[in-house]
């Protein structure tokens, strides 16, 4: 009678211990994840389309292109810079949970001051209170000893297929990563932004890798 008394005590602690587990949200995707075993620049998929939007420059522009965005939304890489200097807009786009990450500078200026892409990653956590999954430089140059830092921090470095400053549609390609800059040289205009979306259907960047080969850029030596 003991025995099965303190064996009823031990399930039910286990199963009360186990509580609290069961109650917790499940996710279908890790906060941190790595698509390449070795450091490597993503610059591909092999089917659909994503766009992703490079924002370090502007505010009234920038205001109105957030204004306009729908789901699914595009990828917007920030600037951390860009984002101190506009407290405002870096709430809306936290209030509205659109997918974000990190836009750097030169990849040259990783070489010359190692401590740089601490000092960005800082200033985005901050910001946003989150640590980006994705990391792209304004050139899309990735120098090798960036790349391990990326890799060292679980963050991938995203290239893109399609550079796009307005004007002609690119042609539509499986897989295609297409971007579209919000810089202090080239502003895309929110109708040719639109314009774009329509032409094609996008998707998260996400479905577009996790679903596909992913293709690489090789590393810089």
């Amino acid at each position: 009678m003991i025995k099965k008394l303190l064996f009823s005590f031990v399930l039910i602690a286990v199963f009360l211990a186990f509580i609290p587990q069961l109650a917790k949200p499940t996710s279908t995707l890790k906060t941190v994840f790595r698509l390449t075993e070795q450091p490597a620049v993503i610059v591909k998929g092999t089917q659909g389309s994503a766009l992703t939007i490079n924002i370090s420059f502007g505010e009234k522009e920038v205001e109105e292109l957030l204004e306009h965005l729908s789901q699914p939304y595009p990828l917007l890489f920030i600037d951390s810079d860009w984002a101190s200097r506009f407290p405002h807009l870096t709430e809306q786009i936290n209030k509205r949970s659109l997918p974000i990450a990190l836009l750097g500078t030169e990849g040259q200026h990783y070489e010359s001051d190692p401590k740089l892409l601490s000092k960005q990653l800082q200033t985005f956590e901050e910001l946003f209170n989150t640590r980006p999954l994705w990391f792209r430089t304004t050139d899309e140059e990735f120098p090798l000893a960036l790349l391990q830092q990326l890799s060292k921090a679980e963050i991938n470095a995203l290239g893109s297929t399609v550079q796009w400053s307005g004007g002609t549609l690119p042609k539509a390609s499986k897989g295609e990563i297409i971007t579209v800059p919000y810089d202090h040289h080239e502003q895309v205009a929110t109708a040719d932004i639109q314009r774009l979306i329509a032409s094609r259907t996008f998707q998260s960047v996400e479905d577009l890798l996790f679903r596909s080969t992913v293709k690489t850029k090789k590393i810089p030596q």
